[in-house]
């Protein structure tokens, strides 16, 4: 009987340190409202959400982001509505990248971000969330509504394109970063197409090219806001196959993860 109430008490006790190591794992979540591009799969016809999402790993995929992050100890999902305040109250990082335009968006009508959205991220950072804008270059991504939740934190993406790249002349696309950067260790960078950012506190530029800022961070209360103005970290480049050698976005994505996970504690 003694030996039965021990083991039952040891199996209750890793129950419960494996349930509590898993509510302590930063949960990393990707909008796949706003983003919110489907097709049909060639093989079954089955419509499937594409495109910077955590599922996708052809080229514009987030697959090889999701994996930097689970490496790290964090859970990453995807969240297909709008944010809500019950949504948000378990989530460290919340990343919504390239907004939709109409001709992009599934059904050919896209999800705007709207006043509720805007107030529920901002008093979510303001507790210690991390919230990461990834934009896109003009013509690629909706700016209007998306500015005015960038601007809540002194950011504004400007519905523009730098670095634009001429077939493989890869090194148009070159983004220096120098020593001291409070993100990334001095590297060389590929970002294409990338709008460029203005910036007015709380926000300070991080990185720039053709002498224009293209990201930025925020420290807004407790939390914290990262803005690029391109969706960069997906598979394309992130892989390495079809950039040079020089070129070092798979170190610079995981830098960028790293950070993220070191703000949201």
């Amino acid at each position: 009987m003694k030996q039965n109430i021990i083991k039952t008490f040891a199996l209750g006790a890793v129950l419960t340190f494996g349930f509590s190591n898993a509510q302590n794992k930063p949960k990393v979540v990707l909008d796949n409202f706003f983003n919110n591009e489907k097709k049909a799969d060639k093989e079954t016809g089955e419509v499937k959400s594409w495109h910077y999402t955590w599922e996708d790993t052809t080229s514009g995929g987030f697959s090889l982001l999701g994996e930097m992050f689970t490496k790290q100890g964090a859970t990453i999902s995807s969240l297909k509505n709008a944010p809500t305040k019950k949504d948000l109250k378990n989530t460290n990082i919340y990343i919504i990248v390239d907004p939709d335009i109409d001709k992009e968006a599934f059904g050919g009508k896209a999800n705007l971000i709207d006043p509720a959205t805007i107030k529920n991220l901002t008093e979510w950072v303001k507790k210690g969330g991390v919230l990461v804008l990834l934009s896109n270059d003009h013509g690629n991504s909706e700016f209007e509504h998306f500015n005015k939740l960038a601007g809540e934190f002194g950011i504004h993406f400007n519905d523009d394109s730098y670095n634009r790249v001429q077939g493989r002349e890869f090194e148009q696309g070159a983004v220096n970063v120098p020593a001291g950067n409070e993100i990334f260790s001095a590297q060389k960078l590929y970002m294409k197409e990338v709008s460029s950012i203005d910036v007015k506190s709380p926000a300070k530029a991080i990185l720039s090219a053709e002498g224009k800022s293209i990201a930025a961070i925020a420290k807004f209360g407790k939390g914290k806001v990262f803005a690029l103005g391109d969706p960069w970290c997906y598979n394309e480049y992130t892989d390495g196959k079809k950039l040079t050698p020089d070129f070092t976005n798979y170190q610079g994505a995981e830098e960028l993860v790293k950070w993220l996970l070191k703000q949201s504690k």
